[in-house]
């Protein structure tokens, strides 16, 4: 098997033992068994525990700003920008539920490594949402009282929250498309300035 393969399946067990037992329950033997290589396989391509999680959290959400910019790099409306985010967010985290999961439980976590990634490519993804913010304030579309530093962290732990409902037994409660309509409803008309 390649290398850039074995890598990539083990991110993937790593996201599904990390959603599964939680960081601190998941063993690295957990993981190498869900990705079908031996436990000395994982320590060619990762340190230790924390190094995967910091790898599923930097290449998964690295992905999901990749898509984003490249979504939004034609557009110069704030607004459509603004719903573009919640569109490619919401669509990736019903796509990969582990992933939505193990942002919602890990990223909270008090440890100095994830403090650190926090700071790094999670920090450059919320700033996404600042920047398009400020934008469309520039543009006269988003009210000028409205903080995108505050803004930028009530709009992402609402979608962190809400990509959660396809993880819990009410998952089919909620299609993809209501979800999205509901958060540019809370979000995005109501950050407006003519609505």
């Amino acid at each position: 098997m390649k290398t850039v393969d074995k890598h990539s399946k083990i991110i993937v067990a790593a996201t599904k033992v990390f959603a599964k037992k939680g960081f601190f329950n998941a063993r690295i033997s957990d993981i190498a068994k869900e990705a079908k290589v031996a436990d000395g396989t994982i320590y060619l391509y990762f340190n230790n525990k924390f190094d995967i999680l910091i790898s599923v959290l930097e290449e998964e959400i690295g992905k999901i700003i990749e898509q984003i910019e490249k979504a939004i790099e034609q557009e110069t409306d704030a607004e459509k920008m603004l719903m573009i985010f919640i569109e490619k967010h919401l669509t990736a985290m019903k796509q990969n539920k582990n992933l939505a999961e193990v942002i919602h439980i890990e990223l909270r976590q008090s440890d100095r490594l994830v403090k650190e990634y926090r700071n790094t490519t999670f920090k450059a993804y919320i700033d996404l949402i600042s920047d398009i913010i400020e934008k469309g304030q520039d543009q006269g579309i988003y009210r000028k009282d409205i903080m995108p530093g505050i803004a930028k962290r009530a709009f992402f732990g609402a979608l962190d929250e809400v990509s959660r409902v396809w993880t819990t037994p009410y998952s089919s409660q909620y299609t993809l498309e209501e979800t999205i309509e509901q958060i540019i409803a809370l979000f995005v008309v109501g950050m407006c300035v003519r609505c």
